[in-house]
């Protein structure tokens, strides 16, 4: 089967086909570090590392681009609330975010371009433009890009011009500069200095001295890494407007192809509402990580369909928390049993496995063959003759084999440490007191309040394997 993705632009899902045979070349918009990672942040990279990691596994060499926005006006403003050079208060946060990402397993991009380092790349871009007539000034350092000059503008979000409004990052607070528009809707390509601004913080330029607008950075840095025309370009569902539609319109208006197919992920909600740090609902990483272990997060964030909103409720976790220890509770207990089966990379994924991931990331139906193979795992586990050694082996190696695709193989070196919540903690020393008391009822030859006890662990979903070293427990 054909991986086929939904393609925003097109609105429908179709077979996707890459420029260049057993090659594609991905644009990820990264983050604006002006303040720490949240997991809507999150979601987006994760989401876009299990496409990567699905066509890498179906052998295709990916580029993948994840720029770092490091200029900008909320840097700026908060940089100088807070005292700290704005370029110093952008490194922070970018720090913070590669850390939110290794945590996470998110593999590292291709290549990680900053916005401040591609200046020269945005003024060529900028200069085509106004040569083309699709771009003008409208004093030193003001360069908009006329939306009227470009029939198609709105075709991405299906949108017609007449039905926006003006973007407010792009009204002038100035009211002679904003009538010197051609059309208020136009948008920012590159900003003159506000007063009190860092110099550091502006560029010279044909245009006059200023600094970038956020769609030209873009624009810029996809055309240097990944060329004129280039297979996908990503990012979060909030992105779709203004960002991506103003991308594709100075792109293709300079003569580029740009982007063959949109994708887009969706938001992390509470309450129905978009997860972010301006409506202060935004669940930061570190926060949620502080009691929860990074691979519980990981699959709370990605056990979803890509395209479907995350509602995160105090349940979210607790659910996640249960699947992730049945999960690796089975690849630990396999392993000791048939021993280590080495690495499962390349080992041959399920059938209906393969045709859940080829149907737009389709993750839940990938995850429900994942389980199917856990519970006929468990089930030969639980038959200690020899000849389900062979069915155990068979098992682990699927279900590791799929949940690599995933990033969350529980024999990666990424998740070694299962020990790291609180909730676990809590867990095993409440399995564990009834452990005990099991225990001293069988010392006593209390037979029928062992078993109860076994019982009523077997209703709660935790499985007791009873061995020469004692009892040991699993999720069922």
């Amino acid at each position: 089967m054909t991986l086929r993705l939904f393609d925003t632009a097109t609105r429908d899902v179709r077979d996707f086909v890459p420029l260049t045979p057993g090659e594609v070349g991905i644009y990820l918009c990264g983050a604006t570090v002006q303040a720490a990672p949240h997991i809507g942040h999150m979601r987006s990279a994760v989401a876009f590392d299990v496409l990567v990691r699905w066509l890498r596994r179906g052998g295709s060499r990916v580029t993948l681009i994840r720029n770092v926005t490091d200029i900008d006006d909320k840097i700026l403003v908060k940089s100088a609330d807070a005292g700290e050079p704005w370029w110093a208060w952008a490194a922070t946060y970018e720090r913070a975010f590669t850390a939110a990402y290794d945590a996470l397993g998110v593999l590292p991009p291709t290549y990680e371009p900053r916005a401040t380092g591609h200046v020269p790349d945005m003024v060529e871009l900028m200069e085509r433009l106004v040569e083309r007539g699709h771009a003008y000034t409208t004093g030193p350092g003001d360069v908009w890009f006329d939306v009227r000059s470009w029939s198609e503008y709105g075709s991405l979000t299906n949108q017609r011009l007449e039905d926006l409004n003006p973007v407010p990052d792009d009204v002038p607070a100035d009211a002679e500069e904003a009538a010197a528009k051609r059309d208020p809707r136009d948008f920012a390509l590159w900003k003159a200095p506000k007063d009190g601004e860092p110099e550091t913080a502006s560029w010279p330029t044909p245009f006059g001295r200023g600094r970038p607008g956020w769609h030209l950075e873009c624009s810029a840095m996809a055309r240097r890494y990944l060329g004129d025309t280039f297979d996908i370009h990503g990012g979060g569902l909030d992105l779709r407007f203004p960002h991506h539609e103003n991308e594709q319109a100075q792109s293709r208006a300079a003569g580029y192809g740009f982007a063959q197919h949109w994708l887009h992920s969706a938001w992390v909600t509470q309450g129905g509402a978009k997860m972010s740090k301006s409506l202060g609902n935004g669940l930061l990483v570190r926060e949620v990580l502080a009691t929860t272990s990074p691979a519980v997060l990981r699959y709370a964030l990605g056990s979803v369909q890509y395209r479907s909103m995350l509602e995160w409720t105090p349940a979210t976790v607790v659910e996640a928390e249960a699947t992730w220890e049945r999960l690796a509770g089975f690849v630990e207990r396999a392993t000791e049993r048939v021993g280590d089966v080495g690495d499962v990379t390349e080992a041959e994924l399920p059938t209906a496995f393969t045709a859940a991931m080829d149907d737009d990331l389709n993750v839940p139906a990938a995850l429900a063959v994942v389980h199917e193979h856990l519970r006929a795992g468990n089930a030969a586990l639980a038959d200690r003759t020899t000849a389900a050694d062979a069915v155990a082996r068979h098992h682990l190696v699927a279900v590791r084999a799929m949940l690599d695709v995933l990033g969350l193989d529980p024999g990666d070196a990424q998740w070694a440490d299962r020990g790291d919540s609180r909730y676990a903690a809590v867990l095993d020393a409440v399995v564990g007191a009834e452990l005990a008391a099991r225990a001293e009822a069988r010392a006593a030859r209390d037979f029928a309040t062992a078993d109860a006890i076994r019982d009523r662990l077997a209703a709660a979903g935790v499985a007791v394997e009873d061995s020469a070293d004692g009892a040991r427990w699993t999720l069922a």
